[in-house]
């Protein structure tokens, strides 16, 4: 059977350069999940998969597995050109690890159907490798557990709900922007993007279009045309004008519509649910603690917090069937989501929209406040890490 095709090439949204001390941490906290009792549950629960990154390749070890719950350990051993492993079907990523530098591992959950996948490690020599999962075609890998279906069920509502809060919050920066209005365009900047900065790993998982609508101009590859977000704002707080920027706003608001009907028809698994709620707090300790998403605007704080509102809720929709599995988890969790929250309060100033805060400007948080943030981030790392292996 031929492996299936991979999605088109994505930019990388993070470079390796952006990835300092606090990402070592975050991605070492799913190594050390892995050796702790949630690795254990892993192993327990269903089969385990190496991706092992090089120059050459990611072929994973084993190549066949049954068909349920599988973890993955993606580790780099020494490459300094590949630093992601990813598993797709069907044109979307289903699980993934970036940032994996030299010397680290990550590791991800999925509950996989019998079928064809293919690991994809951008960079490599050969960048795909296929992996086969056996069993009786066509049967279902749909929970058992009825608080998980829910779970699934509620997050797919929540994804759709936050991507129509997106569309028109969209248009209504870009239509400041089409104006020529700088200071309303300034103002409804932070505000659109909370609904996407929730729901990101979602959009990451449908190829190119996270990049379109979201990448930063230190990711954009040579000869390629830089859009979204990012671009506007260089022009909003750098030029202090929206002068060429009316076909950008055009094609966000295109992109964004197109995320709307994309996330109209995506299913979703437990384990995505934790896999994501992991991701967004790598989101936060790549981009946002460093300063490096929002450079313009310096507007991180917001994202920050909803990059931590997005896993907060995946983990309350995951919290009752983690609350049988492993109650002491999920109380911890709770805590420490509460820790977070708490920590960011000082540096509010107030609403931009029901449910949606304003934060000071990130330039003016200082580096030990920053290192405070990063701690609290690095303590729900950790434990939060083990939650996919315990409800794929």
């Amino acid at each position: 059977m031929s492996p299936v095709s991979p999605l088109p090439a994505r930019p990388r949204r993070r470079g390796t350069a952006v990835v300092g001390a606090l990402a070592v941490a975050v991605v070492t906290a799913g190594l050390m999940a892995a050796c702790s009792s949630g690795g254990g549950d892993q192993a327990a629960q269903g089969a385990k998969v190496s991706l092992p990154l090089s120059d050459a390749g990611c072929a994973p070890q084993p190549a066949s597995v049954p068909a349920g719950p599988v973890s993955f350990t993606v580790t780099n051993n020494g490459t300094a050109k590949v630093t992601e492993g990813e598993i797709q079907k069907d044109s979307r990523i289903l699980g993934e690890k970036e940032n994996i530098t030299e010397g680290l591992s990550g590791d991800f959950s999925l509950r996989l159907d019998p079928g064809t996948y293919t690991v994809y490690c951008p960079g490599a020599a050969q960048d795909t490798a296929q992996l086969t999962v056996t069993g009786e075609g066509g049967q279902s890998q749909a929970p058992t557990d009825t608080n998980l279906a829910t779970a699934t069920t509620g997050y797919k509502q929540y994804v759709i709900a936050e991507v129509a809060a997106l569309v028109p919050a969209t248009k209504q920066f870009n239509d400041a922007v089409r104006a020529g209005d700088v200071a309303t365009a300034q103002k409804l900047y932070a505000p659109a993007r909370y609904h996407y900065e929730q729901i990101e790993p979602v959009a990451e998982s449908f190829g190119d279009l996270d990049p379109s609508i979201d990448q930063r101009i230190a990711d954009v590859e040579p000869g390629k045309d830089w859009t979204g977000f990012h671009r506007i704002e260089q022009a909003l707080w750098v030029n202090k004008t929206t002068a060429g920027m009316a076909p950008y706003a055009d094609k966000l608001d295109a992109d964004v519509a197109q995320l709307q009907s994309l996330v109209a028809t995506a299913d979703y698994q437990p384990a995505q649910l934790a896999n994501g709620a992991s991701e967004l707090l790598t989101e936060v300790s790549t981009s946002k603690v460093t300063g490096e998403e929002d450079a313009y605007s310096h507007t991180d704080l917001s994202d920050f917090d909803a990059n931590i509102a997005g896993a907060q809720k995946a983990f309350e929709l995951l919290k009752p069937s983690l609350q049988t599995k492993d109650p002491a988890l999920a109380t911890q969790l709770q805590a420490r989501f509460t820790g977070i929250t708490d920590e960011l309060q000082p540096f509010r100033t107030g609403e931009a929209a029901p449910g949606i805060p304003t934060y000071v400007d990130y330039s003016t948080v200082t580096e030990a406040q920053r290192r405070v943030l990063a701690d609290r981030v690095n303590a729900l790392a950790e434990p939060l890490s083990q939650v996919s292996g315990k409800v794929a």
